[in-house]
């Protein structure tokens, strides 16, 4: 039986440009966002960019 790697998992990418989340590297580079380890995971891809660049806006209101 053969072992399960890392390689051997999906990767899934949203498409920027459909709004779809794709398995494998399916668009240009211009128009995906990831990878991600889960379907659901790309599926929130807009939402967790949105979170992430909050949270470095407050860090640079923070330093300055």
């Amino acid at each position: 039986m053969k072992k399960i790697t890392e390689a051997d998992q999906p990767e899934f990418w949203f498409n920027t440009k459909t709004g779809l989340v794709e398995e494998g590297k399916q668009v240009l580079a211009l128009y995906r966002i990831g990878p991600f380890a889960t379907r659901l995971e790309a599926e929130q891809a807009l939402e967790t960019l949105k979170k992430r660049s909050q949270s470095w806006a407050e860090q640079d209101q923070e330093e300055h």
